[in-house]
């Protein structure tokens, strides 16, 4: 790995801490050569702080450590982006991150659809008569249903997809696909689990 540590004069790169499973951003340190070099062999990350003007490990006295999982060089070779894994909070402050951020797992759009469900989920648990009209979803009337209705949508939707899985037609299959994973979101949310909780099972067996 050729990092250019000349390119400033202070001899100093940024480096970028991402947690390497979560992919959250969680602080900005830098590193001269000295650093990155320990940060290597102790495989605990360690930056060179500009205040204390000396080698810094972080955790070396909350206990925070950030256990290394791989660096990465940017284009420029004067960039690092260090992959961790966190021992609790990274911020001084007590934060997850040093944006006030939760590190917790985001899967994008899945993650919001997660979250309306959950809404759904609420509404459903609102006695009918004061719920407004606006508040009425297919959602909402299959949490109003119960288990046992939402179970079997998983089933149906299921069954549709291996269908279209045999057939040659993809746009159906992708179509099904989504009405089944839409469908096992929900039954997720039912159980009172979330998507994460599966992949920390898949992690687990991998």
């Amino acid at each position: 790995m050729n990092i250019d540590f000349n390119k400033n004069s202070d001899g100093l790169v940024p480096a970028i801490i991402q947690d390497a499973n979560t992919r959250k951003v969680l602080m900005l340190g830098y590193m001269n050569e000295e650093a990155f070099l320990k940060t290597n062999s102790t495989k605990k990350v360690t930056f060179y702080s500009r205040t204390k003007k000396r080698l810094w490990t972080k955790g070396e006295e909350s206990g925070n450590f950030l256990n290394l999982v791989d660096i990465k060089l940017d284009c420029d070779n004067d960039t690092l982006l260090v992959e961790v894994k966190p021992e609790g909070p990274v911020c001084h402050k007590g934060t997850d991150t040093c944006w006030a951020e939760e590190n917790d797992t985001s899967y994008g759009f899945l993650t919001q659809l997660e979250g309306i469900i959950e809404n759904r989920k609420k509404l459903s648990e609102t006695e009918p008569e004061l719920r407004k009209e606006n508040e009425s979803s297919y959602v909402v009337s299959l949490f109003d249903k119960g288990i046992n209705k939402i179970a079997q949508k998983v089933g149906e939707e299921a069954v549709e997809t291996v269908i279209e899985a045999k057939d040659n037609n993809n746009d159906l299959f992708l179509n099904e696909s989504a009405d089944l994973l839409f469908h096992y979101l929900i039954l997720l949310k039912a159980k009172g689990f979330k998507l994460n909780d599966v992949v920390k099972v898949l992690e687990k067996r991998h």
